[in-house]
């Protein structure tokens, strides 16, 4: 895993893009505040940029840098989630602007993945999550099922979790309002 976490640094730092196994599905990454980098997710995934994007911190404490408002509900939601959680936040800040909805809000998640928050640590700052697929198409629950055009169109690939066939699915997702009003978008 350390080799990894030092080759999919270098792809960060350099504005690349990697695919890697989530606390949820294999996913595609990139800065989380580099436009440049997020527009790479977006041409990989063959996605329309309206489409939105999510993204993983690794703390409380980073989650706050990168959303204007956290309301109360929300820690309370995070801490007692016995499953990964993405939760949509009215205001994102500090993040490329071509990750956040088109009304400003943003859907983050905070991983207790070994490898995400290790490498979120290093890195010290968040990484775009989304499914390995082409836009549309089925999301692959093991390594084996992304397609060839999604492995081709990154800079790197990690090795660990490829060979780990225990079945996956993506996260639940809610919004929660300022005002810690909650709507469920999937269960």
């Amino acid at each position: 895993m350390k080799e990894d976490i030092e080759k999919s640094l270098d792809v960060l730092y350099a504005g690349g893009i990697f695919l890697y196994p989530t606390d949820t599905v294999w996913g595609l990454g990139c800065d989380a505040t580099n436009e440049v980098a997020v527009k790479k997710i977006y041409a990989a995934k063959q996605r329309n940029e309206q489409v939105p994007l999510l993204v993983l911190v690794n703390s409380i404490a980073m989650l706050e840098r990168y959303v204007e408002e956290v309301p109360q509900v929300a820690y309370d939601i995070i801490e007692l989630s016995e499953k990964p959680i993405t939760i949509v936040f009215e205001k994102g800040k500090n993040l490329a602007k071509n990750c956040l909805n088109s009304d400003g809000s943003i859907g983050i998640r905070v991983t207790n993945e070994q490898f995400t928050n290790q490498l979120i640590t290093r890195f010290k700052r968040p990484i775009i999550s989304t499914s390995a697929n082409i836009h549309g198409q089925p999301t692959p629950s093991i390594f084996n099922e992304i397609s060839i055009e999604i492995k081709s169109a990154v800079d790197y690939i990690v090795k660990y979790r490829q060979n780990d066939v225990s079945p996956t699915q993506a996260s639940s997702i809610i919004k929660i309002k300022n005002n810690s009003e909650i709507t469920i978008i999937r269960k």
